[in-house]
């Protein structure tokens, strides 16, 4: 398989003498849906910015599907699509015509790109909004409303920095499936998000940047498996004999919740079973806090 970004030595300082890289090195396949993960200021917007064109480079080589970033900016260029994290289309045009408006910047005949603005409006759910003003689509609209202008030049290769960001759990899921299917037809996506559910249920592959150095690069796999230890919180109808559940670092939060910590040799179905001898109904079972904080942590110590 070939690589649809190969990044060699990349380094970026700025102006004010910030190395925001310091010689990164970085493969991604071509058909992966891969995750760039690190906290914020750790390097992940610059090397999209490169890749973008938006940033200049201090040092090093970028290439997309073979094409040098230096020598054939443009046809890197139409290569790539890209949803940013803000919002940066005119809130006073009509959808549509957000859409349409993007495909002509990549030379697209008007009569095609309607043609795929009306396909990828209806995919997305928003062909009932076609003729509307953006600015009164709902948040998740608005994140759709750029996924569609992303894709109406027929990218190869989908940048998405941070997608879901304040998008409800009902509409994350529906985005994470429609995204699904474009990888399975083909395209390559690169991914950066705090959600180490997101990067779960999508990737196959990812790496992690801190201070502008790569400190883990590994399928998704394996990079969850280095965490130990999942705090979990759970809700039942009453709490009772904390004591007899010690092996699990119960908590008592209140009269009808409490936390507890599970290996990964620990069994999920001998815990329940464990629960319910207790004389304690679960409602409700799930992971606290953020899971890609403690990952982070895990592989910084």
């Amino acid at each position: 398989m070939s690589d649809a970004i190969t990044i060699t030595d990349l380094k970026k300082t700025y102006d004010d003498g910030t190395e925001a890289l310091k010689g990164i090195d970085l493969q991604v396949k071509a058909g992966d849906f891969f995750a760039l993960l690190g906290a914020n200021g750790a390097g992940k917007t610059t090397i999209i910015g490169i890749l973008t064109g938006l940033v200049n480079k201090s040092g090093g080589s970028v290439q997309v599907f073979g094409k040098d970033l230096d020598k054939q900016f443009n046809e890197v260029k139409r290569m790539i699509g890209v949803v940013p994290q803000e919002m940066n289309f005119n809130q006073f045009e009509k959808v549509q015509d957000i859409i349409v408006t993007q495909a002509g910047y990549f030379g697209i005949r008007r009569p095609q790109a309607l043609a795929d603005s009306e396909r990828l409006l209806k995919q997305l759910e928003l062909y009932e909004k076609r003729n509307v003003p953006s600015r009164s689509l709902s948040g998740g609209m608005k994140r759709r409303l750029m996924i569609a202008r992303a894709l109406v030049t027929h990218p190869k290769l989908l940048i998405l920095d941070e997608p879901t960001a304040g998008v409800d759990v009902e509409l994350r899921h529906t985005m994470w499936e429609y995204l699904r299917e474009q990888n399975q037809n083909g395209l390559t996506i690169l991914l950066t998000t705090h959600y180490l559910e997101e990067v779960e249920q999508l990737c196959r592959n990812a790496a992690m940047i801190r201070d502008g150095k790569i400190v883990a690069n590994d399928s998704v796999k394996n990079l969850v498996n280095i965490l130990e230890v999942e705090t979990y919180v759970v809700n039942v109808d009453q709490v009772k004999s904390m004591e007899a559940l010690n092996g699990y670092n119960a908590k008592a939060v209140d009269g009808t919740t409490f936390t507890l910590d599970l290996r990964k040799d620990q069994n999920v179905s001998q815990f329940v079973a464990e629960i319910c001898k207790l004389g304690m109904t679960i409602h409700d079972f799930r992971p606290q806090g953020n899971r890609m904080e403690r990952l982070f942590l895990e592989l910084l110590k």
